[in-house]
């Protein structure tokens, strides 16, 4: 089956820094998606549409009929890692992997419902089933995991952000002085989602949500719910609760899940505004100065 690579992802790693080997591996994707649908015995059916940011998601049948799905990401994404994690979780509060005999970039994976995520339920309802949902992820890593810390990984985004734009600065120095706060002592090692959020979290038939698209870490679990504070973004921004109405949010999820209000709330800054200059960076302006006016609500 003859298909071109969704625009959004063809976009997504077009932004900078970009990579020379993820640019390499778009313009070789139709083929290796064929050679690993075939490799796994099953038959592609079409591209999921619109088509993810970060990977290629094909739907696919076995010989018998019993679908599947077939997921492709770039180097840069990580797809040992995702797997990895998959696989350690076992299908327990998220999707599950169908077959782990090849070592070639690409997932199989059961077929959720990728039309009904929890964006389609009522706010406190989604919220709800994702608190239930996230705190399934939450188990002890393996001995000898491969996965790096939320200290390393947060270290990195650091450097860049540095670099942002002079009008993102003077949040971009509070972020940096929170977040060296958090990391300072050793604190808690749970294999952590990464970029849980309610888009991420699927209808599924053996189990009613299950996450799916991990950036698998291990860390303190306020990281990981720290994403989850700021969905759906645009309607708490343009609501007339502002600051107030999102600081209440970071405290329910807090003590939904036992954790520390003001961790919680400081990942939830930092995060922000990482993915702030990231956007500013990418020309994404909009989406740029709505994550920093959430920022500063914090």
């Amino acid at each position: 089956m003859a298909f071109e690579p969704p625009q959004r992802l063809e976009r997504a790693l077009g932004e900078p820094p970009g990579s020379a080997q993820d640019a390499q591996w778009l313009e070789r994707l139709p083929r290796l998606a064929q050679e690993a649908a075939a490799r796994r015995g099953v038959a592609v059916l079409r591209a999921q549409a619109p088509g993810g940011r970060s990977s290629l998601v094909l739907l696919v049948a076995y010989p018998d009929g019993t679908p599947a799905v077939l997921k492709l990401a770039p180097p840069s994404a990580g797809p040992a890692l995702e797997q990895a994690a998959l696989a350690h979780w076992g299908g327990f509060g998220a999707v599950r992997l169908l077959d782990t005999r090849h070592d070639d970039g690409a997932l199989l994976l059961e077929r959720l419902q990728p039309e009904v995520s929890l964006r389609s339920l009522p706010e406190t309802k989604a919220v709800l089933e994702a608190a239930g949902t996230i705190r399934r992820l939450w188990v002890a890593p393996a001995p000898g995991h491969p996965f790096e810390s939320v200290a390393d990984r947060t270290a990195r985004q650091a450097l860049a952000m540095a670099e942002a734009d002079e009008t993102a600065q003077p949040l971009v120095r509070v972020a940096l002085a929170i977040r060296e706060e958090l990391t300072a002592l050793p604190g808690e090692e749970f294999l952590l989602h990464g970029n849980f959020r309610q888009g991420k979290v699927l209808a599924g038939t053996r189990a009613p949500w299950l996450t799916v698209g991990p950036e698998p870490l291990v860390g303190e679990r306020a990281y990981d719910l720290a994403r989850l504070v700021r969905d759906r973004l645009e309607d708490q921004v343009a609501s007339s609760a502002g600051a107030a109405g999102a600081r209440r949010r970071v405290n329910r999820l807090a003590d939904s899940l036992e954790l520390d209000r003001d961790r919680l709330r400081g990942w939830t800054l930092f995060r922000a505004v990482e993915s702030g200059t990231r956007a500013l960076a990418a020309g994404r302006r909009r989406d740029a100065e709505l994550l920093l006016e959430f920022a500063g609500w914090l």
